[in-house]
């Protein structure tokens, strides 16, 4: 998979690949190409590529084994890749979320943060358990009965 193959989706489909828009993304790949390096070796995916990578990894969240076989490089890149561009994306600003007082507050009337509350019923449930028999040791419903050995068969007569 690559930022190429990525471009014939349309909005839609981009966004329920990545979880992001477009214009957030290129908004992501410009803040990751600011904080690389313009020495040393290059490295095999672009900075598109990379971002792609880092929010199919978080968005899906497959392994990295996984994630590293469907852009074609080794575990060790995608690790890599994936620390890099969380730490460039966390240095820049526009990527912060509000405080917990900011959220309490609702000083965020102006609209720059668009929040969705999601409730979920957690509550503990009863749940049925097997009985234990009288030596409480196992349950009932695994323990077998033990056969008894035909006659002339070997161990029959353990005396």
């Amino acid at each position: 998979m690559s930022v190429i193959e990525v471009t014939e989706y349309g909005e839609q489909q981009f966004l329920r690949l990545t979880g992001v828009k477009r214009k957030v993304f290129e908004m992501m790949v410009e803040v990751v190409s600011q904080g690389q390096r313009a020495f040393g070796r290059p490295r095999k995916l672009s900075v598109d590529d990379q971002v792609l990578l880092t929010l199919c990894y978080w968005r899906e969240y497959r392994s990295q084994f996984h994630v590293a076989s469907s852009f074609g490089v080794s575990e060790a890149t995608v690790c890599r890749t994936i620390k890099e561009v969380e730490s460039a994306l966390l240095g820049d600003k526009r990527f912060h979320l509000p405080g917990k007082k900011a959220l309490q507050d609702g000083s965020l009337q102006d609209g720059s943060l668009d929040l969705t509350v999601i409730v979920v019923d957690a509550s503990e449930q009863r749940i049925e358990r097997p009985q234990k028999n009288s030596a409480g040791s196992t349950p009932v419903l695994l323990r077998q009965e033990e056969m008894p050995y035909p006659e002339g068969a070997e161990g029959a007569n353990r005396d």
